[in-house]
């Protein structure tokens, strides 16, 4: 250790920490202006987000490279005694962050998914907003910051619904009544997928039509495939498109199952009587 010690440049760690804070507000300056620019640049804001994750890359490396150059008298001897030391330390006491830094690395190469990608993850869902060199960010559609480490994503499955473009399929099940008039009810979704505000016209709508037995009894499901010009609009896509379904369902007696349809009229009557109560 006093050998290790000998080698250290004292001025060098003073102004290292001049560099540590400069880096710090490097970060944040990097962070501000992406935000600020994906705000006002919806189209390019994919790629504005990827280069701020490249650009964080750099300034830890760089931080790193530096501070490390400042503080120590680098020679040949130096270095067998630094190596030696960072050895000892990253075997024992770093073993799970190195894990995660080599993982960050191999991500951003390998990229299962990338920075503004909507991903499914160990029951988190949501949008990436950082790859880090420890940890992936997630945000997700309850406004949850939920944060990975690096090392997990490579062992564990994960699913992009984008992977790197704005639009992203939406899927949405109605169900039938299987005496129900099917080609009605099938022209009716496609109908409010392809007047939806939030669709993306350029990729195609799809409704698959299936019979299925769902609480003892036979349904027909339609299901409804279309993609969301915004991965952002994705739930108000869905929420669009099912509020007008229900509706067109409603004013052209397109039934629900019957015991759903059965409860439906159990609910009404109640209400109509606590109202005349």
């Amino acid at each position: 250790m006093g050998q290790l010690l000998s080698f250290i440049r004292w001025s060098g760690v003073f102004i290292s920490v001049f560099v540590l804070i400069g880096a710090n507000l490097t970060l944040r300056f990097i962070s501000g202006t992406a935000e600020r620019l994906s705000a006002r640049f919806t189209q390019r804001r994919l790629t504005i987000q990827k280069f701020d994750s490249f650009a964080r890359f750099s300034v830890y490396l760089s931080t790193a490279t530096l501070v490390l150059v400042l503080s120590f008298q680098i020679n040949e001897q130096t270095l067998k005694v630094v190596g030696a030391a960072l050895v000892f330390a990253l075997g024992f006491a770093m073993r799970d962050l190195l894990a995660a830094v080599v993982a960050g690395v191999t991500i951003m190469f390998d990229r299962p998914f990338q920075v503004g990608d909507r991903v499914n993850y160990a029951g988190q869902y949501g949008d990436i907003i950082l790859i880090g060199l420890r940890s992936v960010r997630m945000r997700t559609l309850d406004d949850n910051i939920v944060t990975i480490p690096n090392n997990k994503i490579l062992t564990d499955v994960s699913s992009s619904g984008n992977y790197g473009a704005l639009d992203m399929m939406v899927v949405i099940d109605f169900f039938i009544g299987a005496d129900q008039d099917i080609q009605l009810a099938e022209r009716l979704v496609r109908e409010a997928m392809l007047t939806s505000r939030y669709v993306y016209l350029k990729r195609p709508v799809v409704v698959l039509v299936k019979q299925q037995v769902l609480a003892d009894m036979v349904v027909v499901k339609l299901r409804a495939k279309g993609y969301v010009l915004d991965t952002r609009y994705e739930k108000a896509f869905e929420t669009d498109v099912s509020k007008r379904v229900l509706m067109a369902f409603s004013r052209y007696q397109v039934l629900p199952p019957a015991p759903f349809l059965r409860a439906r009229r159990a609910t009404m009557q109640s209400t109509q009587s606590t109202q005349a109560a």
